[in-house]
């Protein structure tokens, strides 16, 4: 269902829905249900008859709710309010029976069921609503048919399905809510884990920062030396810093590749040499002389490397083998980012690859979250297998480019 909700002002905060796709789906459910024109016919010739007793109807309705504190609490104006809904009330039951059943007929229903939404009913009595109208529009019908000549079980059964109808495309509104509601709620929860990743990982930096501008500021007899000591600690930790900001950047961008191919090669070196590495760390780099290019982008290539070779070293804070090997395979070359760390436990190999989850002391674990989104959009796969205590295998399966291919 939400394939056919587009964010845009609709009663203030509310979503609006494509309302051709809504009335392909009514269309459908119409099929569904073997709506056919006769039985639009059939609820048309009725309206003549029932229309007179809508009147009554509507003024059932609204003394029924009276006796219901949870449906009558939507009601804030007053009588002037109940004038009104007996009003539109009317109108609603009138194209009921108008026996035109179009796009716009449509919408309106929707309309409908989103302002129910709006004022906070609860659905289940939106349907037991539609279900009292219809127990009334029945009961009505069964007095008329036999004076007016009309087949009474053929038109209680095209009625029942158009309020049927009526109900599905109400249940769609109550969707739509459920949908923007719970987007919403991830974006709020997204944005509060994110903002703690933020906080915890530009705070250490920015405490660094502070206490060699307090030296640099009060020290009495800072030596030349120590002075370029604690200039150089600022200057990494902004670097730190920075790197925070790109993660953030970067992830929040999710760009489109600009396809063409990539020399892996270069694309692996690159990552490799850019990448600082501790001297408890042993670089492998097992390529072959040469590799098929692959369909990519090659900065965004180099940009998902790096994020594997960086995680790969972090798994290994006491130092350990990392090896990078590629091979053409078929149609795909497959590339394995390997180390000798720590590993993960099951539960933590599921979970990393969820945005924001880290199992790291530092990182807000948004590195493999941007390398999947980057191979996602690349039609590439990646693969995780891991091992605790033996350490983890990042297997990343690329698209050879058409012109390499045989």
């Amino acid at each position: 269902m939400a394939r056919w909700l587009q964010q845009g002002p609709l009663l203030e905060e509310y979503c609006v829905i494509d309302s051709q796709q809504l009335f392909e789906l009514y269309q459908d459910l119409q099929r569904y249900l073997n709506w056919q024109e006769t039985d639009a016919h059939l609820v048309r010739s009725l309206g003549p008859h029932l229309t007179p007793y809508l009147p009554a109807i509507v003024d059932d309705f609204y003394e029924e709710i009276a006796r219901h504190p949870a449906a009558l609490r939507v009601i804030t104006g007053g009588d002037a309010q109940v004038a009104r809904l007996k009003k539109t009330l009317t109108a609603w039951l009138e194209q009921l029976l108008a026996g035109v059943y179009d796009e716009q007929y449509v919408m309106l229903r929707w309309r409908v069921g989103l302002r129910h939404v709006e004022i906070g009913l609860d659905q289940v009595y939106t349907n037991i609503a539609v279900a009292r109208l219809r127990w009334r529009l029945l009961q009505t019908l069964d007095e008329v048919a036999p004076r007016a000549g009309i087949d009474g079980a053929a038109a209680a059964s095209a009625l029942n399905r158009l309020l049927d109808l009526d109900l599905a495309i109400i249940q769609v509104a109550y969707e739509t809510e459920y949908v923007r509601r719970l987007s919403q709620h991830e974006r709020l929860a997204t944005i509060g884990q994110m903002a703690g990743g933020v906080a915890h990982e530009l705070r250490n930096p920015l405490n660094v920062m502070k206490t060699s501008v307090y030296y640099l500021l009060h020290a009495r007899r800072a030596t030349p030396e120590k002075t370029v000591e604690h200039l150089q600690r600022i200057q990494r930790q902004v670097a730190l810093a920075d790197g925070v900001i790109s993660a953030l950047v970067e992830f929040a961008r999710q760009r489109q590749p600009q396809l063409a191919p990539v020399d892996l090669l270069a694309c692996l070196h690159e990552a490799a040499e850019s990448s600082s590495l501790s001297e408890q760390i042993q670089l492998r780099i097992e390529l072959p002389p040469a590799l098929p290019p692959v369909n990519g982008d090659g900065r965004q290539l180099v940009i998902v490397f790096r994020n594997l070779i960086r995680n790969a070293a972090d798994a290994m804070l006491s130092g350990g083998v990392l090896s990078i090997s590629a091979e053409p395979e078929g149609s795909s070359v497959v590339v394995q980012v390997s180390d000798t760390g720590v590993g993960m436990s099951a539960e933590d190999l599921e979970r990393i690859r969820q945005p924001l989850y880290t199992t790291k002391a530092r990182g807000m674990g948004l590195g493999l979250a941007i390398c999947r989104g980057i191979l996602e959009r690349h039609g590439a796969q990646l693969q995780l297998v891991s091992e605790q205590g033996r350490g983890t295998t990042v297997t990343v399966r690329l698209r050879v480019a058409a012109e390499a291919k045989p």
